[in-house]
């Protein structure tokens, strides 16, 4: 599973082996401020990289 999250720290805290930066706690997937096409890219490029993780092997901690 790849979880996509603005908390990436807690996200690690639950054991969570793909984790990919969201936008922000309230709009995890865009940016409001930004024009309509922008965000449209953005949410796509954050999408994309949790289908990499997905398609990935779960990383493996040193610790």
């Amino acid at each position: 599973m790849a979880q996509i999250t603005a908390m990436t720290a807690v996200a690690e805290a639950v054991g969570s082996n793909r984790i990919v930066q969201g936008q922000g706690i309230v709009n995890l997937l865009g940016d409001s401020d930004l024009p309509p096409e922008e965000e449209r890219e953005l949410r796509k490029q954050i999408v994309r990289k949790a289908l990499v993780a997905l398609a990935t092997g779960p990383v493996q901690s040193d610790s």
